[in-house]
């Protein structure tokens, strides 16, 4: 079987001609930023973690009356560490303790705010309809071990980290969630997936429903962010209320596959980017997680034991429409970048989509469409 293709934006630079390069990138990514020259040290304690890293900068215009917004931000994308029949406690320290290594990295590299992928601490194994031991990886989103860990985290490294697990709640309800601590370690809030699917092999109902948290919006010490879980990002009006509740980065955090979902990935977060004037950070895993039993989903494929690729190829795209090339579909990788949120505004002034957005039309057609008996004549 031929090896994975491992990055995309590589084969455009190694074989397009290289005076043609920035025009063929300008035309798919809006233009490529500048990169970011790390620390020696950094690279070196990557290149002995084996994990990739890559920055790239996103400006803005200066202005006279408001200096630069500068924020550093970071994703990580990762495998699991253990396989998934090895004992639940020993998958999630492995994890933690690889998560721990990395985001070290990132504090050498000047992060201010760091997202992890969904449910960083667990096999994504929702595939499988299995109650334990998956369940059993579900934790307190105010003091399971995990987030303890990532207060501690927060703290130490001065951080805000954005901690995605499953949570149990006090009712033993689940739920898939994205916890937001902030640089002194305090617990923010938190952020529930707002639409979950329904296809192929993603039998994410067996464990959570929808959330009912709405699409906050926490104010940190870095700007205003806000999280949109994984199959959210099929969603416009989910991206569009984040826009309105004023997020000015939203993270994206998700588990996704090649076979189902890759060539919609490089489009959707930049088209929300694009649309509702804000930075995104796309997330995803990597890897392939093979689990001790076999499963099927009603969709006549044959049974099996592993619900395909992780493609990995995070990314990072501003509200102009640039976007910067991926990391690996293939390894573990760091990606930072440093953003000036005072592009957010200028790209409203200049395209103006929120000022001719015409928010009250759709308001009433959509009131129309969901209650078309209130439209009635009583006469009739």
């Amino acid at each position: 079987m031929a090896a994975e293709l491992d990055n995309i934006d590589e084969l455009l630079e190694a074989y397009i001609p290289k005076e043609k390069l920035p025009e063929v990138q300008r035309i798919l990514y809006g233009g490529v930023p500048e990169q970011i020259e790390f620390p020696a040290a950094v690279a070196t304690t990557t290149t002995e973690l084996d994990v990739e890293i890559k920055g790239y900068e996103f400006g803005a215009e200066r202005e006279q009356r408001r200096p630069p917004r500068l924020v550093t931000i970071a994703t990580i994308q990762n495998k699991i560490v253990e396989p998934t029949d090895a004992p639940v406690l020993q998958q999630m320290a492995s994890l933690h303790n690889r998560i721990s290594d990395i985001t070290r990295v990132a504090a050498s590299a000047g992060v201010n705010v760091l997202c992890y992928q969904e449910t960083w601490n667990m096999p994504f194994a929702f595939c499988t309809r299995e109650r334990l031991p998956w369940t059993e990886f579900a934790e307190s989103a105010e003091d399971g071990a995990t987030i303890r860990l990532c207060q501690k985290l927060a703290k130490t490294h001065r951080m805000v980290i954005i901690s995605p697990i499953l949570e149990r709640d006090a009712d033993d309800v689940m739920w898939n969630t994205a916890v937001v601590i902030d640089e002194n370690g305090s617990i923010l809030g938190k952020s529930r997936k707002n639409h979950i699917p329904r296809t192929g092999d993603f039998n994410e109902s067996t464990y959570y429903m929808e959330g009912g948290l709405g699409h906050p919006v926490f104010d940190t010490r870095y700007g205003k962010i806000a999280v949109n879980i994984c199959y959210g990002r099929h969603h416009p009006l989910n991206w569009l209320m984040y826009g309105l509740n004023g997020a000015e980065i939203v993270f994206n955090p998700s588990a996704t596959i090649g076979g189902l979902s890759e060539p919609l990935w490089p489009i959707e977060a930049r088209n929300a980017a694009i649309a509702n004037s804000y930075f995104v950070a796309a997330i995803n895993r990597v890897g392939t997680e093979v689990f001790p039993n076999e499963f099927t989903s009603g969709n006549r494929k044959s049974a099996h034991r592993d619900l395909g690729l992780f493609y990995g190829s995070s990314y990072v795209t501003a509200p102009s429409g640039a976007r910067c090339p991926g990391l690996s579909r293939t390894r573990d990788g760091l990606l930072v970048a440093r953003i000036d949120l005072n592009q957010c505004r200028q790209v409203k002034d200049s395209w103006g989509f929120r000022m001719t957005a015409r928010l009250p039309t759709y308001l009433e057609e959509l009131t129309e469409f969901l209650h078309p008996d209130d439209n009635v004549d009583d006469d009739e």
